[in-house]
């Protein structure tokens, strides 16, 4: 069983990072709101530009906490933590882990009928690229194997930067501040709900499900609760965010996976497949409560 960080310090911190991350988060967002949504060609720009304003909160957090930067890295979890084995192992198993786990939500989706999948002419990947505008490869299938290899193998370094920049307000800091008032599950459902409502400035717009449009909200708050409890745990069991950075980031990476893999005559709904679908819910929801059961973190005393 693996201690809890402390919780970081300072009475007015959590106003401090709640308003200035969901505040800056809504600025960002702005320009798709006034223009043409997910039409805009800004859209992946301002994605990954909102994803550095949990960070914002955080050093507005700290500027109000009045504690020595050092101690305050520490405590947000930007070090390796007191084992450096076991943080090692674990951002290798969110590494592999979480690809694994995507893959396993497609296949699960296949085998429900919930997914149609074409492995021979990669019908779906070739209508993106001509939707792009892009020329269509001469083997489709090396060009779908070449992608998932860079999201599997290269997919937590490229995407490690913002990863980071949300990951150390939701886990790094804001979890154990939960926690320590909550308890553990608590503080993970919380936090995980909290992360979801964060996204609304994106997900009203239909982000991640378009089919659903504004509802689209809602359901990705849902998905965010349980991914959330797998990303937390990493972060409680080693004592560092770097775990949960890296299972950020190669989740990031490896979800297009259903559209590389998939039927353009009978297109995915993610509402249901996949691994941010509902099948995708039930796998995360079974992850973490084995997670918690077997590899268990206790509630370590707040700081003062």
């Amino acid at each position: 069983m693996s201690a809890l960080p402390a919780a970081p310090r300072g009475g007015h911190a959590l106003p401090a990072f709640l308003v200035t991350a969901f505040g800056l988060s809504w600025l960002v967002a702005l320009p798709l709101w006034l223009g043409d949504g997910l039409g805009s060609p800004l859209v992946q720009v301002l994605a990954t530009l909102m994803m550095f304003t949990p960070s914002a909160g955080v050093l507005a957090a700290w500027l109000v906490s009045r504690v020595p930067f050092r101690q305050w890295a520490r405590e947000t979890g930007l070090t390796l933590g007191e084992r450096k084995g076991r943080t090692g192992l674990l951002v290798l198993t969110a590494w592999l882990g979480i690809p694994l786990l995507a893959f396993l939500a497609l296949a699960a989706s296949a085998a429900l009928g919930l997914v149609s999948l074409d492995l021979s002419g990669f019908s779906l990947l070739r209508a993106g690229l001509r939707a792009q505008g892009a020329p269509e490869p001469a083997v489709p299938g090396l060009l779908a194997a070449t992608q998932v290899a860079v999201a599997v193998l290269a997919g937590p370094v490229l995407n490690a930067v913002p990863s980071l920049g949300e990951e150390w307000g939701w886990r790094g800091w804001l979890l154990p501040r939960l926690v320590a008032s909550r308890g553990v599950l608590g503080g993970l459902l919380l936090s995980g709900l909290v992360w979801g409502l964060w996204h609304a400035p994106l997900t009203l717009l239909g982000y991640n499900y378009p089919r659903l449009g504004p509802w689209a909200a809602a359901l990705f708050v849902g998905f965010c609760v349980l991914a959330g409890v797998v990303f937390g745990w990493l972060r409680l069991r080693s004592g560092s965010v770097w775990p949960a950075v890296v299972a950020h980031g190669s989740l990031n990476a490896i979800v297009g996976s259903v559209v590389l893999l998939g039927d353009a005559s009978a297109p995915p709904d993610l509402v249901v497949a996949g691994v941010t679908g509902l099948v995708g819910w039930a796998l995360l929801a079974v992850v973490g409560v084995v997670l918690l059961r077997l590899l268990p973190v206790r509630q370590a005393e707040p700081v003062a």
